[in-house]
């Protein structure tokens, strides 16, 4: 069985649970007061399960929270942002649906760290 791919982000991190055509599944750990950017996806949905902590949550003009066991949808093109208002680690459980789920399908249209566009 391969190694799960981690990548460390400014926010926290994600690492890849599992992958098939037309689907990934990722660990997502955002640190607390920590955002993730406001982005979209032209290629992928995402649906989001929170595991730990509560998570903020933007799609298109809605902001929400998600608590443990609780989960919300992201359709393809939608603006999105998770951010951790919480003092705990917040952990999500991503599966993106599409023909494309490379990282290269984000479009950045806010970041806390310098890395719009």
């Amino acid at each position: 069985m391969p190694t799960a791919l981690t990548e460390i982000r400014p926010w926290g991190c994600w690492t890849v649970l599992g992958e098939g055509k037309g689907y990934k599944v990722k660990r997502i750990e955002v640190n607390p007061g920590h955002r993730l950017s406001l982005q979209r996806h032209a290629q992928r949905s995402e649906h989001w399960i929170v595991v730990a902590g509560t998570a903020k949550i933007t799609i298109g003009e809605r902001t929400l929270f998600v608590h443990v066991q609780e989960s919300t949808f992201v359709p393809a093109g939608t603006a999105h942002r998770i951010e951790n208002p919480g003092p705990h680690l917040l952990i999500i459980i991503e599966i993106q649906h599409g023909l494309y789920l490379g990282e290269d399908d984000i479009v950045r249209l806010q970041d806390d760290y310098g890395r719009d566009g």
